[in-house]
């Protein structure tokens, strides 16, 4: 059993696995700096210094503090356009990679080349004796 444990966990899908959540982790901090520190701080003074942790809506004798949600909205729909926008720019790269690939493998070696080349001088010749 521990024999295969230490398998599954050194097979490259799993460490793949563990290497993109601490990629995720980190990516999710610049994210939320950037909401926190520059987007979320401009939206503010487009509402005139109001702060999405005030607003509120007053029901009765309850207080509905509903600026939190919009908050965590705005950080979702940030986090989603920059996840987007991340995985755009990584199949485009993916795409050309495997295009050049493609056309490496397209590629005809010179010997063989020169043998279709051969064939085909031969079939001509062959075509104009039987003409003649």
């Amino acid at each position: 059993m521990i024999k295969e444990f230490r398998e599954f966990i050194t097979k490259g899908n799993v460490l793949d696995l563990a290497i993109a959540v601490v990629m995720g982790t980190a990516f999710g901090k610049i994210v939320s700096s950037l909401v926190n520190n520059i987007i979320t701080p401009l939206i503010e003074i487009l509402l005139g210094g109001v702060t999405f942790s005030s607003l509120s809506l007053p029901v009765g004798k309850t207080v509905i503090q509903y600026g939190e949600f919009v908050q965590a909205v705005i950080d979702f729909l940030i986090i989603s356009f920059a996840i987007f926008m991340f995985m755009k720019v990584a199949n485009s790269l993916i795409r050309k990679k495997q295009a050049n690939e493609e056309e490496v493998l397209e590629v005809v070696p010179a010997s063989e080349q020169y043998l279709k080349e051969i064939r085909d001088l031969l079939q001509k010749n062959a075509r104009q004796d039987e003409k003649s």
